[in-house]
């Protein structure tokens, strides 16, 4: 059966995953003369780059997070569906999801990244991933529940591997979420747990390697490794975790720690529906795509984001995974559709590297600009700007921007709550 789509007689483009490169897409297109599928497992938009102030108590979920049909309230060609899919059927021109079938005329596969554990079946058992709002949220209660048991624990190894955190990554996220739960540790947990000793917690940032921020300038990295330190993170580079049951690390050089958080921000795999053949994969379980992020050999077919795999003279290993190239590529299939509908040449995408930045706490940040390299107060003034300017929705960003400037001032983030769903909303289908 169909899923319920009015037959309008316009050219249909579905959109698979409402990510950056997908909503970009659709916001795009949504005054053309296409009807617009935008498919997505949720029902809003999350900021990714904050996912690390929800997990430290920082922000709420919600002022990260924007609901889909809010942004398209005003366009009577978008159809906004909350479903997976399950398969694509090329030859058809179809794609299949638990609600029913959607034929397009167009498909563009959005579904971006997921975590890569590498084959680690105690990490993917016991870790704890952040590629989505709920995730984040988990974190946040793992951490006040560990916080809650530790007011009631007397021995003091195992009062440690509780309140150890460990983080598998020294990209922005790895980086990101060391700074932000070391500065829980030193301002906010004192104050909430008196009666516990925080200086048996240890917060420990493992990257493989020889710096952190990998994907920007060694000045960087080594920057951002001086803040980590004068913050009281241990970081261990040139390691890698090669075991973990659920509270003891094992690295590869034979070295152990005890932590029953480990937090992986270590990888990253394409997320991938159903019905897409491996000869049109490359690595990282990403869709091969030419310069117009076509997938040649499937008509129709196209993929952008985390997700395509394009090669070009200047990146011939593929782009980076990172939210830049997400949305210029989306502008850039976007303008294609219209000139086709106007009888023009399409335009071949280039990437235009617009720089790079993660912030390490309060004061601390670094920026790679093409032109340019920076750190510190200014640096992360910046890195607020740019984050703020570019979540979706004026109220979202009115309540960042208020929860940061009370967080500045008061040294202090209010919304500790552990929040945990019933077991009947755990038991319910989506």
């Amino acid at each position: 059966m169909p899923i319920n789509i009015p037959e309008t007689g316009q050219k249909r483009v579905v959109i698979v995953g409402a990510g950056f490169a997908g909503l970009k897409l659709a916001r795009k297109l949504k005054d053309s003369n296409c009807q617009l599928v935008l498919i997505d497992r949720n029902n809003y938009h999350q900021f990714q780059p904050l996912f690390y102030q929800v997990a430290s108590s920082g922000l709420e979920p919600s002022a990260i997070s924007f609901p889909l049909r809010k942004v398209f309230q005003k366009q009577k060609n978008v159809y906004v569906r909350v479903t997976q899919v399950t398969d694509i059927d090329p030859a058809n021109k179809k794609i299949h999801t638990p609600m029913g079938y959607v034929w397009y005329d167009a498909l563009v596969i959005a579904t971006g990244a997921t975590t890569n554990y590498f084959g680690m079946e105690g990490v993917i058992k016991h870790g704890i991933p952040m590629k989505s709002v709920s995730e984040a949220v988990y974190l946040r209660n793992t951490l006040l529940l560990n916080f809650e048991k530790a007011v009631t624990l007397r021995d003091r190894k195992e009062l440690e591997t509780l309140l150890n955190v460990v983080v598998v990554g020294g990209g922005p996220t790895g980086v990101e979420v060391c700074g932000a739960i070391s500065e829980m540790k030193r301002f906010v947990l004192p104050k909430d747990y008196p009666d516990i000793n925080f200086d048996l917690m240890q917060i420990t940032l493992i990257e493989a390697n020889p710096h952190l921020l990998h994907g920007m300038s060694k000045e960087s990295g080594e920057k951002a490794e001086y803040y980590l330190k004068k913050m009281g993170v241990n970081v261990l580079l040139e390691h890698r975790v090669t075991g973990y049951d659920g509270k003891t690390i094992t690295l590869a050089e034979g070295e152990q720690l005890s932590s029953e958080t480990l937090v992986w921000a270590a990888g990253v795999r394409g997320q991938v529906p159903e019905g897409v053949d491996p000869q049109y994969m490359a690595r990282g379980n990403r869709i091969k795509v030419n310069r117009y992020n076509e997938v040649e050999g499937l008509d129709g077919v196209f993929a952008i984001g985390d997700i395509a795999y394009m090669e070009t003279p200047k990146y011939p290993n593929g782009h980076p995974q990172v939210a830049q190239v997400a949305l210029q590529q989306a502008v850039n299939l976007g303008d294609n559709f219209q000139r086709e509908a106007h009888g023009k040449v399409r335009s071949q995408f280039e990437y235009q590297d617009k720089g790079s930045m993660a912030t390490v706490g309060r004061n601390r940040a670094v920026v790679d600009l093409p032109f340019l390299k920076f750190s510190g107060a200014f640096a992360w003034i910046v890195w607020m700007f740019v984050h703020l300017m570019s979540i979706v929705g004026v109220k979202n960003r009115l309540l960042v921007f208020i929860n940061w400037v009370w967080k500045y001032f008061t040294f202090d983030q209010s919304l500790r709550l552990i929040l945990r769903p019933s077991k009947k909303a755990q038991e319910r289908p989506l």
